[in-house]
């Protein structure tokens, strides 16, 4: 008998892969954008980066802490003086005093949605979350073994967006374990308002779940307030997970630093997280993380001003054309907007690729669309923006 005939048959790798992982979608947003990263003439509005450049005090910073030899390891929980910042942070934007040991530092906040989800669940947990959502969310319960459920957004007849309580009490199952919330929303700019924030945290104290705030766009809101945090609303000692960034403030999205806030007690928890996850983000970069909490109040304001009039622009540009339904977004930087007969987002988003040379993220990335939504990006300044929505408009008053 030959070597071969003896040699057992060997599955393949994808095939060996758990069932989960072959059965994750690709991401929409990144297939668009990868059709035409280096095309220098289109007007890129499919990922959420603005298009200003890390401010000088930030790099500064991480280049004057090169120099002084901070590129070493370091604690993996993130360096006392950034989680003190990150305290003094949440004091002068919220009023909330947040323990510098509940502050974890992690590799953006897709790694700290990651770690928020290693922490708390096991397999075939269920995550309830809102749709439409950013895809990263559900591909992250996917990947840590859970099962996301999708609660729909409701729309009214103005476009606008809510969430129904009662339709996240009936997606409560024996399995569910948390509920997952993004206000401001990516993608849809919904803002949670404070009253159905506390009716959410009693609903989950009631049926004692975990309840993870992504709050990476707080600062972008476009009434008169900052939006609130459950920060000022939960116990230090509370089932409450808070993920947040440093790439949408300080347009570092580059530099993948972010953070975690913890509920009490569970400090050593997430310093072996980040240990087992990174070991630690560098060492400079903590320190220019610093400076931007410590110095970058009036950035994060000429960002947000920015991304007023952006907006302004394109809700009264696609707002004028006939078939588009918008409502404008009340926060986050994202518009999204359904175009009357079209079904196939994707197919669309593609076109206007390439006919129009405009990037923008198709509705199916967030979830089911059958209505054609398609959702861009307004962080970039007003000219370009305006440059955006001539050829938007071309595009489809064109037909």
């Amino acid at each position: 008998m030959s070597d071969a005939a003896e040699t057992p048959a060997l599955t393949p790798p994808y095939e060996a892969l758990p069932p989960r992982m072959r059965s994750m979608s690709v991401n929409q947003i990144a297939e668009i954008a990868d059709m035409a990263r280096e095309d220098p003439e289109v007007i890129k509005l499919w990922i959420g980066e603005g298009d200003l450049p890390t401010p000088p005090f930030v790099v500064e910073a991480a280049e004057a802490a090169m120099r002084a030899g901070q590129t070493r390891y370091t604690y993996s929980q993130g360096l006392p003086r950034l989680r003190k910042a990150l305290a003094d942070y949440h004091q002068r934007h919220w009023g909330v005093d947040v323990a510098p040991e509940r502050f974890a530092i992690t590799a953006g906040g897709m790694n700290a949605i990651m770690q928020a989800m290693q922490a708390t669940l096991s397999p075939g947990d269920e995550v309830i979350i809102p749709g439409p959502h950013w895809p990263n969310l559900a591909a992250t319960v996917t990947v840590c073994g859970g099962v996301p459920v999708t609660v729909p957004l409701r729309r009214g007849a103005d476009g606008g967006f809510s969430l129904e309580l009662a339709d996240i009490e009936a997606a409560i199952t024996p399995r569910t374990r948390m509920v997952a919330i993004c206000s401001p929303s990516n993608p849809t700019g919904w803002v949670m308002p404070r009253a159905e924030m506390i009716a959410l945290r009693d609903l989950i104290r009631a049926r004692d779940l975990w309840l993870l705030s992504d709050e990476v766009y707080n600062h972008f809101t476009y009434g008169n307030a900052i939006a609130p945090s459950f920060l000022e609303l939960c116990e230090p000692d509370e089932k409450l997970l808070v993920t947040n960034t440093f790439s949408k403030n300080w347009a570092m999205t580059g530099w993948r630093a972010g953070w975690i806030v913890m509920p009490e007690g569970l400090s050593e928890t997430f310093a072996s997280l980040c240990q087992y996850n990174t070991t630690s983000i560098p060492t400079f970069i903590q320190y220019a993380c610093v400076a931007a909490l410590d110095q970058g109040d009036d950035f994060i304001r000429t960002m947000v001003a920015r991304c007023r009039e952006s907006r302004r622009i394109f809700c009264e540009g696609l707002g004028a054309i006939p078939g588009i339904r918008l409502q404008p977004p009340e926060g986050s930087f994202y518009l999204m907007f359904s175009v009357d007969g079209e079904t196939d987002s994707r197919a669309l988003a593609v076109r206007i690729l390439r006919e129009a040379k405009v990037g923008l993220a198709p509705g199916t990335a967030f979830g089911e669309d059958p209505d054609g939504k398609l959702r861009l990006c307004f962080a970039i300044s007003p000219g370009l923006a305006e440059q955006a929505m001539e050829r938007l408009s071309t595009f489809f008053r064109r037909g």
